[in-house]
């Protein structure tokens, strides 16, 4: 037996990506329970069947959306940027690897601020989540003890104030607006380290 995988083919023009990309739509909108498989059948304009020849639940679309984001995050602390030199120049490639995530992955890091633990798929996911965040709230505590961040602010304040700005994004940000992806990533450190760093 194989282990290649081979992408399920359904109807044109929805394959799993398209779908998922749909049912992440729906998820925001509605909220993840709100949403049932019926929902996202009459937004497709398939039969609940078809969804189910590309995902075995419901639970396995929001297990998949969710992966989407959290892949992307966990990525950026295994990028060489986040493992090498000093811990601000660090603590600023992850921070700029969040904002690029977020921008180039709105939609399902919006749903996953969203999340709450209500499954085990959401409970699975935060625990991923706050994993990201202690990796971030380490290097915000290397930072300090190098000397390039006060050392007046604790640690946890400032991890959760830096991710407090970075997840407002989802609120906010568009695409097809104004504000590139990079100049916001530059902003975002500029607010948030430029106002921290020891003087």
């Amino acid at each position: 037996m194989s282990d290649v995988h081979i992408p399920k083919r359904g109807r044109p023009g929805y394959d799993q990506r398209a779908i998922l990309e749909i049912a992440v739509t729906a998820f925001n909108e509605f909220g993840y329970d709100a949403t049932s498989m019926g929902v996202l059948a009459a937004r497709l304009a398939l039969s609940k069947a078809a969804i189910y020849h590309h995902f075995t639940s419901k639970d396995e679309v929001l297990q998949l959306a969710l992966d989407e984001a959290l892949n992307g995050l966990e990525g950026v602390l295994l990028e060489s940027g986040a493992l090498t030199g000093s811990a601000i120049d660090r603590l600023a490639y992850v921070l700029r690897g969040a904002v690029q995530v977020l921008t180039s992955r709105l939609p399902y890091v919006t749903l996953l601020l969203r999340v709450r633990g209500n499954t085990d798929v959401e409970r699975l996911a935060l625990t991923r989540r706050r994993a990201f965040d202690r990796a971030v709230s380490t290097l915000v505590i290397e930072a300090r003890d190098e000397g390039s961040l006060r050392s007046d602010i604790d640690p946890r304040v400032v991890t959760r104030l830096l991710f407090g700005m970075v997840n407002s994004i989802a609120e906010w940000y568009r695409p097809e607006g104004p504000e590139d992806a990079a100049q916001l990533a530059d902003d975002v450190l500029a607010v948030a380290l430029d106002g921290l760093r020891r003087r």
